[in-house]
């Protein structure tokens, strides 16, 4: 398709790497903030922009908010490589019949491990394109196999609004939004924003959970349809092997890394903990990130079943932490010369001039969709975009947890256009970009109607 190779050709001719991208808005925003903004101090302009940077790369609120969104993505990559989730997977694979009942079959269960854990979701889905693709080579059923790697990829487009996502994580944790707001409001106003704003609210209210399930149904229906309509392709896919344990009998002190007693027992000794700790929050349906990555922990200790396969796993998935790592101090560092030199203030005055309670969700949803195609990391978005969205909401009386579900489903949307976290994917599947992009486009399309309705519906 001529639309998909032009939006292809475009990424790769004018937008640089990720970090590369970090960079250069970071100077953007430093200029914007010597032209735009006043000098309330004695030092000179650039000294006191340079020292708001600084001062936001280093924020300790954020850093650990930086370390909570490393450890979801990694133990959602450590589960998805379990045996467990190998026989899921391979269970799954039996059933493909036909392109249409394959492409039904990737969709359907990638959408719904991505609502529990975006990492889990990247990583199961691409591996499960991969072996249905497999499968259909070894069993001679024609299947459109850049279909089947769009479907793997649907994933990030409902993760943000679902229990992983940063943005409705974050603001549920105590605290949070007010010092997200510290040097944007002023302290009358900080007292009366709320200490937190609960996940029954956000990902968990049933408002949230009906465009949920609507994107789950439509994308899942469209997927089949599209295995129906289009042309199958060829495939030449060699074997894709999961982790095996074929070493020598372990001796000494190796039994110990191998012993499935320790990891099993030391599992459910976090998940005791979990129990312990989260009981009050899961009462509410209150959902934070150090809950969340408690309890992926032990499970993923007890899912591998011993010590070296666990840290195995680790290796393998960190490797997919290294690019949103490095950038994640960048982007706290133009989130302090943004609210600092006063920047999100006059945005946000903007927005609100522009806006009306109605109208603010979906000006909202379309900048967070902007947004997300320079800046690919949701939580890095949500440092970036959170106080300019959640001050313009206040001045326009408009609900905060609808705020920041308007941005999570703007930011999760655009995945299908941007092609950053589908490297993964497409590493797995031996895909192009421009061969799911035609695919990809279509269901941000169908899902972009779906999220503006649920904003106006609701």
């Amino acid at each position: 398709m001529k639309v998909t190779r032009f939006i292809e050709n475009i990424f790769r001719r004018f937008l640089p790497s990720p970090f590369t991208l970090a960079v250069l808005l970071t100077l953007t925003t430093f200029g914007f903030a010597l032209i735009l903004t006043e000098n309330t101090s004695d030092d000179n302009h650039l000294f006191t922009i340079l020292s708001y940077w600084e001062n936001g790369i280093w924020n300790n609120d954020l850093l650990v908010f930086a370390y909570q969104m490393m450890l979801i993505l990694v133990l959602g990559h450590v589960l998805v490589l379990s045996r467990p989730f190998e026989k899921l997977i391979l269970r799954l694979t039996s059933l493909v019949t036909s392109s249409a009942n394959a492409a039904l079959l990737v969709a359907l269960p990638t959408m719904l491990v991505s609502f529990f854990n975006w990492g889990l979701g990247l990583v199961f889905g691409a591996i499960l394109a991969r072996k249905v693709g497999e499968y259909a080579q070894k069993n001679t059923i024609p299947i459109n196999y850049p279909l089947i790697g769009a479907c793997g990829y649907v994933g990030l487009m409902v993760w943000h609004g679902g229990i992983s996502g940063s943005a409705p994580l974050k603001v549920s944790e105590s605290g949070h939004i007010q010092s997200l707001m510290n040097d944007v409001l002023s302290s009358e106003a900080l007292s009366q924003l709320p200490d937190t704003i609960p996940t029954a609210e956000t990902v968990l209210s049933m408002n949230n959970l009906l465009i949920f399930l609507v994107v789950l149904i439509a994308i899942s229906l469209l997927a089949f349809r599209l295995g129906k309509k289009t042309k199958t392709t060829s495939t030449n896919l060699a074997t894709y092997r999961f982790d095996s344990d074929n070493e020598d009998r372990p001796k000494g002190a190796e039994r110990l890394d191998r012993s499935p007693w320790l990891s099993v027992g030391f599992g459910f000794l976090i998940l005791a903990a979990f129990v312990l700790q989260y009981s009050p929050l899961m009462k509410t349906m209150n959902i934070v990130p150090n809950m969340l990555n408690l309890f992926m922990l032990g499970l993923a200790l007890i899912m591998h079943g011993s010590i070296k396969r666990f840290l195995h796993a680790v290796e393998e998935a960190i490797g997919d932490t290294a690019g949103i790592l490095i950038q994640f101090p960048l982007y706290f560092g133009i989130m302090g010369v943004m609210s600092n030199s006063g920047m999100i203030n006059g945005i946000s005055d903007f927005f609100v001039s522009i806006s009306s309670e109605t109208t603010l969700p979906i000006f909202t949803f379309f900048s967070a969709g902007l947004v997300n195609i320079f800046v690919p990391s949701g939580g890095g978005q949500w440092a970036v975009q959170g106080p300019m969205i959640l001050e313009s909401a206040l001045q326009l009386n408009v609900p905060l947890n609808k705020a920041v579900m308007a941005l999570a489903y703007g930011d999760q949307i655009t995945n299908m256009l941007q092609p950053f976290w589908a490297l993964p994917l497409l590493g797995i599947t031996k895909l192009k970009a421009k061969e799911i992009l035609p695919y990809s486009l279509l269901f941000m399309l169908v899902g972009s109607c779906i999220y503006l309705l649920g904003l106006m519906v609701f």
